[in-house]
């Protein structure tokens, strides 16, 4: 991937967090690569490179610079500049705890191997193994260095099923054994035996409205399920058969959000964890780049003056969202979690939390098979749409797996009573697509509208063209430029 060595050079002096996470420098006089970000006295020109992710220093022999850490780097926004079918591949192998082989891999996304091969090293000069391998050994790293965790358990967390592969892979990137970089730690990590068992640290690029975000989030909130309280963050999880929930806090000083999980002691899917969690914050949008676009709108612009630090508020699970949003088909959003709260309590899984509170899972389709929704307050028709989009989920008609906005609205529709909305809606936030656009939103109308007149969804629709590929965010911005904050 091409970047500009001028501008790389300007940022990694200043030391400019804008523009962490955006590329790396490799020193070659040391066979270290650094985030632009690092501490350490800066090397000449002469005896650097640049690279765009951390995946292609590392296949090119550097090794991750033990003072900056790259492993913290927020996500490179290159992943967005690559072909769609190698960022829905990228996608695919971040959503799972193990590696797939490349022939598998390219089956699900409909291309032949000796093609996705091809496009990595067209796009981004690696192949998918170098990209899976130095993700989870970076991700391998920051576990070793934050948290007490015995390493056979990293290795499994990071996705590695055998410790003997863990450690070879782990070796050949940082010229250093797991026990090593675990002796030398950085004196952070919790003890065994206090109510945190594991606390992640997500870095992003500020800025980053987290007031906002959470008030969002906090407006649509599930009793039971998820809370806000003031600047906290806090839900229950499940993920790999373990249960337990989380609590995030941001550190604005140092960028980055403080996730501290509690539960069932390992097993927890970390890597997994982290990925959800990172869409769920929209902590690796491109702000710069989605600035640029949308400021070609005035309407956007003023508003993107009076909240810097925009993010699209993601789900932390598809499935739970798509549930929720055709809850909300033509009612408030109050209205909706109310009864989205009725469903929790009806049929979700109860626990006991670490400080003594009950807790509620939000059921799975598994769970909800044959559940009639009659008590929940909804008319027969919404009641039947949840029961067919429930069947559909578990005979596989509809799936949540990477696939362009087109296909997954086509897919949606084809069920009876979801229409447009909800299946832009749920692309939206359920599933983090950043062009999603729902044009019939009476919000959108109204805050496009003119003289007290709502504009019509083809109006919208034509206006929003200019905000291609960032629609999702311009939607969040007219909805936030409404006095009313009962708009979805």
């Amino acid at each position: 991937m091409k970047i500009d060595a001028a501008i790389c050079s300007s940022a990694r002096l200043a030391r400019d967090r804008r523009f962490d996470g955006r590329f790396f420098t490799a020193v070659k006089t040391t066979g270290i690569f650094c985030r632009p970000i690092c501490p350490a006295r800066p090397p000449l020109e002469r005896n650097v490179t640049y690279f765009a992710t951390a995946a292609e220093a590392a296949n090119a022999g550097f090794r991750p610079c033990l003072r900056c850490r790259p492993d913290s780097a927020p996500g490179s926004p290159a992943w967005g500049l690559v072909s769609t079918t190698v960022q829905r591949a990228l996608k695919l192998m971040r959503s799972e705890r193990e590696p797939q082989s490349v022939e598998r891999l390219a089956e699900r996304l409909g291309v032949s191997s000796r093609y996705l091969r091809r496009l990595f090293a067209e796009h981004l000069g690696v192949s998918p193994l170098a990209v899976w391998q130095t993700e989870r050994a970076l991700f391998a790293f920051r576990l070793l260095r934050d948290t007490h965790l015995p390493i056979a358990e990293i290795a499994y967390e990071s996705g590695f099923n055998s410790l003997r592969r863990f450690n070879g892979v782990f070796k050949q990137i940082y010229q250093r054994t797991p026990s090593e970089v675990r002796r030398e730690g950085s004196g952070d990590r919790l003890k065994p035996g206090i109510a945190t068992q594991v606390r992640l640290y997500l870095d992003y690029r500020p800025p980053l409205d987290w007031p906002r975000l959470l008030s969002f989030l906090g407006a649509r909130a599930l009793k039971g399920v998820e809370q806000v309280d003031g600047e906290v963050y806090s839900r229950s999880i499940a993920l790999d058969g373990c249960r337990g929930s989380i609590r995030v806090t941001n550190d604005a000083e140092r960028n980055r959000l403080v996730v501290e999980i509690f539960g069932q002691e390992g097993g927890m899917g970390l890597y997994l964890l982290n990925q959800r969690l990172r869409r769920l914050f929209d902590l690796d949008a491109d702000i710069e780049e989605i600035q640029t676009v949308l400021n070609g709108d005035p309407l956007l612009e003023r508003q993107l003056t009076l909240q810097p630090g925009l993010r699209l508020p993601g789900a932390w699970d598809p499935f739970e969202y798509a549930l929720r949003a055709i809850l909300g088909q033509q009612i408030s959003v109050a209205a909706a979690t109310t009864i989205a709260g009725r469903l929790v309590a009806r049929y979700g899984e109860s626990f006991m939390d670490d400080a003594g509170e009950e807790r509620f899972l939000f059921p799975t389709a598994q769970q909800l098979a044959g559940a009639d929704f009659a008590d929940l307050g909804l008319t027969r028709t919404r009641a039947k749409t949840l029961r067919g989009f429930v069947a559909a989920t578990l005979d596989g008609r509809v799936n949540f797996a990477e696939q362009s906005l087109e296909a997954w609205c086509e897919q949606v529709t084809a069920l009876p009573g979801i229409g447009d909305w909800t299946a832009q809606y749920i692309a939206m936030r359920g599933l983090s697509m950043p062009d999603a656009f729902p044009s019939s939103d009476l919000g959108i109308l109204q805050a496009l509208g003119s003289e007290g007149e709502k504009a019509k969804p083809r109006q919208a629709l034509a206006r929003a063209e200019r905000w291609r590929p960032w629609r999702a965010y311009g939607a969040m911005l007219l909805w936030q430029s409404l006095k009313s904050g009962d708009k979805k």
